[in-house]
């Protein structure tokens, strides 16, 4: 892989991890429709490592505010608290992934060398996300505040079925977020924190495959390329999104996946 390679996938990979169309699936097909070698586990790791970051960087403020509350809750055993009752919401709603994640690892792993099955997920995104507005038209809003856990449940389980390359884990849990009367940039803020325990739990069981990695000193360059465009493209989707979810609807990113998966199943059949 070439450092512009590298540059280019970091820049799919930081917009396409919080704007709702895929960066899994993203980074399986970019490469496959250009002809590049699919990216291996250790560049993969890193450009999901700058979204992380990103995720810090943007909210560190809330996740400081959050984990000092759910502490003080977990030694009182007292959820009154906003954010303490927020942080425990969190927690329920990152079990489901993780344990889908842990039982299906080698079948959702297996997804990533199947290009026509991603392009048919991103249908199945097109499908979520304009299912979320649909269903979300004759609900009254809600905020962050008047979240339960059955809502959070609920929510963790869409990001748990987002595993599979192709469906996107922020329009799966906005939709849903959505679903459940959530207003748009509630549904947005809930999805971003809730990403950032999934994306470190995926981080960290990369690295523990990193001995099975070549020389991965040799890889530096790309993988810093890699790292810091994935991290600055990631901060500006945040910004950007929740700006535009204060006013825009999904349906415009609903028929991005409908054009991009169905001109990749063309490909592939043509193939």
């Amino acid at each position: 892989m070439s450092i512009l390679q590298a540059i280019i996938l970091g820049l799919v990979q930081g917009a396409t991890e919080f704007i709702p169309v895929s960066s899994s699936g993203h980074l399986v097909l970019v490469p496959w429709l250009l002809g590049w070698p699919a990216p291996d586990l250790l560049f993969d790791t890193m450009v999901h490592w700058g979204t992380l970051v990103a995720i810090f960087a943007y909210f560190w403020r809330d996740w400081w505010i959050l984990i000092t509350a759910w502490l003080r809750g977990l030694v009182r055993w007292d959820w009154r608290d906003p954010n303490a009752r927020l942080a425990w919401l969190l927690v329920v709603g990152s079990i489901p992934a993780a344990v889908l994640g842990l039982l299906f690892e080698d079948w959702f792993e297996s997804l990533f060398g199947e290009p026509a099955w991603v392009s048919f997920f991103l249908l199945v995104t097109a499908a979520i996300l304009l299912l979320g507005e649909w269903l979300s038209r004759s609900k009254r809003a809600r905020s962050l505040a008047d979240l339960h856990q059955p809502d959070a449940l609920v929510i963790g389980l869409a990001q748990a079925v987002a595993i599979a390359p192709g469906i996107s884990r922020s329009g799966a849990t906005m939709s849903a977020g959505l679903v459940r009367g959530m207003d748009r940039p509630a549904a947005a803020r809930f999805s971003f924190l809730l990403a950032t325990p999934v994306i470190l739990g995926a981080g960290l069981l990369q690295l523990a495959k990193f001995s099975s990695t070549p020389d991965p000193l040799a890889q530096l360059p790309i993988l810093a390329a890699g790292f810091l465009t994935a991290m600055i493209t990631g901060y500006a989707a945040i910004w950007g999104l929740l700006r535009y979810l204060q006013r825009g609807k999904l349906t415009i990113f609903a028929l991005y996946c409908i054009w991009f998966g169905t001109s990749c199943l063309i490909v592939a059949w043509l193939r």
